[in-house]
Formats: structure tokens, sequence, C-alpha cells
């Protein structure tokens, strides 16, 4: 199974964002998002030419996490690299210069 490497941008956000489900939701909604995150990484793990291609970067996928949250990724045979996770009610010109 591919190994999943976080770039340091989706290491920040997925921090930031696990910081803002606990202080204005709960941990019970924390520890939701990260089962889902969880059961989504084994997917791209086993399936990783399962989600989507954008069109604007070559080799770059998106899989939605939830509605609101999707993580873009790139691999090779041994390695799933993790570019962003992005907030899906964000601007989409923010996501463009995060995947340049």
């Amino acid at each position: 199974m591919r190994r999943v490497v976080l770039s340091k941008n989706a290491s920040n956000r997925l921090g930031k964002f696990l910081e803002y489900l606990e202080k204005e939701w709960s941990l019970k909604d924390k520890n939701n998002f990260l089962k889902k995150l969880d059961k989504s990484l084994t997917k791209i793990q086993k399936y990783p030419e399962s989600c989507i291609e954008t069109n604007s970067v070559k080799g770059l996928r998106m899989l939605i996490v939830t509605k609101q949250t999707s993580l873009f990724y790139k691999f090779n045979s041994k390695t799933i690299f993790v570019i962003t996770i992005f907030d899906n009610r964000m601007s989409p010109t923010k996501l463009e210069k995060e995947t340049q």
C-alpha cells in the first residue's frame, strides 16, 4: 500500500481546520471528521485513480472528504502526496494558487 505524505501546506491547513472544529463545533465533530479523513485516505491508498483529475494541473486529483472539505493529491507507485486540504466554501482562485 502506498504511504501518505502531507505537504507543509496540507499539514498546516489540517491543523487549523481541526482546531476550528474543536473550538467552534465539538470534539465529537473533530473526531468524526478524522474518521472520514482516515477512511478517505485508505481509499486513495488502495485506488488512487478512483478520484477525478482536475483540469487545472495535470496529475492532480480531488477527493471529497465532506461536502465542505476536499483533499488534492498526486501519486506515484509508492506514495500519495497530499498537496492541500481545501475548504470548499473558499474562493477557487485561492485553490489555484495552492496547487500550482
